[in-house]
């Protein structure tokens, strides 16, 4: 019995086009196929800002926060930029004492804004009030001061807005 052959130039020519396809095609599959196991069924969140900020050396920090007064970080951990944040210092251990507050006082919202009265510990909110650092608003989500081997200082930022958790 004789093996079948392609007469048309044209069927010679398609039949190496059609196989290629064949194969890449089944590769393709099969790769797919090895990144879905592999992903699981683990949830997935996107989160385009880190966990934690960090600030740096402890001991530098606390110095320019003795002298400057308490500093602000606008916009933290939000694309929309309505989170910012006020780092503080109290006492000599630059180890302790590190409080974070919400840049609006404690009896208003978000939407009361403060600018801070430079090079000391008051800021003035949007009603034209003047607030010591301890009349902010403190964290209610999740943002907290962290020292970390004696030496650095991060805020971790807490939960963000929009953000699933799994």
């Amino acid at each position: 019995m004789r093996r079948p052959e392609l007469r048309s130039p044209l069927a010679r020519a398609m039949a190496p086009v059609a196989a290629g396809l064949g194969f890449f095609t089944v590769l393709g599959l099969v790769m797919w196929g090895i990144a879905s196991l592999m992903a699981g069924e683990q949830a997935q969140t996107t989160t385009f800002t880190p966990d934690r900020l960090q600030i740096g050396s402890i001991t530098r920090w606390a110095e320019s926060i003795d002298t400057d007064g308490p500093v602000l970080f606008p916009g933290l951990g939000t694309t929309s930029g309505e989170r910012t944040l006020v780092l503080d210092h109290n006492g000599t251990n630059v180890e302790k004492g590190w409080v974070v507050y919400y840049a609006y006082p404690a009896d208003r919202g978000p939407e009361c804004a403060v600018e801070q009265v430079e090079g000391t510990d008051d800021f003035v909110d949007c009603e034209g009030r003047t607030l010591d650092v301890s009349e902010l608003s403190p964290p209610t989500n999740g943002e907290y001061p962290i020292v970390e081997d004696r030496k650095t200082i991060f805020i971790d930022l807490g939960e963000r807005p929009g953000d699933t958790t799994p």
